[in-house]
């Protein structure tokens, strides 16, 4: 694992990059907090000193937590129990202050891998089911397929033009919701102010006339469109 280590303290880094390395992991040691933003990309876990000679730990944190999700092991003096709360607030995966025995640093450091590796699995998996859900929309008998760009109506597929089914994907991928007449226009067309607006207007008639499924695509007077039913209908599945 690649390990950056922010201390300013030579002898407590040197034991660290020792210990570390004894365990396999390689070691990229800085000094200032500045360095924290330049290398955190480039390593697994970040274990901070919170006196660092250039800005409060904290504040690289804080400035750490707003661009990266990385593990972060806070190893510091500071004991007291507000810095303890406000590391752990600000996005600490742990806190440990010294001396530390190396013991327990390196299954503070196994623990949390072992947690970040298992949440981001989780939430990739629960990113693939979200995408596979969201690709299919049906609201009754219709059933649009975003990715194959398909549409069937009573189990019958139904032949759309290119600009047809771009309405058609724009509405149904939020089914439900009102979208509004600009948006279809830039996103269809590219450009809501430079788009012909009679065009959606023709479009979206010819589009009706071939689902044949009155009150699916519904005209909301003064604002746009929605497709299939409200908030608390059907919506995308699988």
């Amino acid at each position: 694992m690649q390990v950056l280590l922010a201390e300013d303290d030579d002898g407590v880094a040197a034991a660290l990059v020792e210990v570390l390395y004894d365990h396999g992991h390689v070691t990229r040691r800085v000094r200032y907090g500045r360095d924290v933003l330049t290398y955190h990309r480039s390593s697994d876990l970040l274990l901070l000193d919170l006196g660092l000679p250039d800005t409060d730990g904290l504040d690289v944190l804080r400035a750490l937590r707003a661009v990266s999700d990385i593990p972060v092991v806070v190893l510091t003096a500071r004991g007291d129990e507000r810095s303890v709360v406000r590391g752990l607030r600000l996005g600490a995966d742990d806190y440990l202050v010294k001396p530390v025995r190396l013991a327990e640093l390196l299954a503070r450091i196994d623990a949390v891998t072992r947690r970040n590796t298992a949440q981001h699995a989780t939430a990739g998996r629960t990113a693939a089911r979200t995408a596979r859900t969201a690709r299919t929309v049906r609201a009754g008998d219709v059933e649009v397929d975003l990715d194959a760009r398909r549409v069937r109506v009573a189990g019958a597929e139904v032949e759309l033009t290119t600009k047809e089914f771009d309405i058609l994907a724009v509405l149904a991928g939020r089914a439900g919701t009102a979208v509004s007449r600009e948006q279809v226009l830039d996103e269809v067309w590219g450009d809501a102010h430079h788009a012909v607006s009679r065009s959606l207007d023709v479009h979206l008639t010819q589009l009706r006339a071939k689902l044949r499924r009155p009150g699916l695509l519904t005209t909301i007077r003064g604002f746009g469109y929605r497709f299939g039913a409200g908030r608390d209908g059907q919506g995308p599945r699988d």
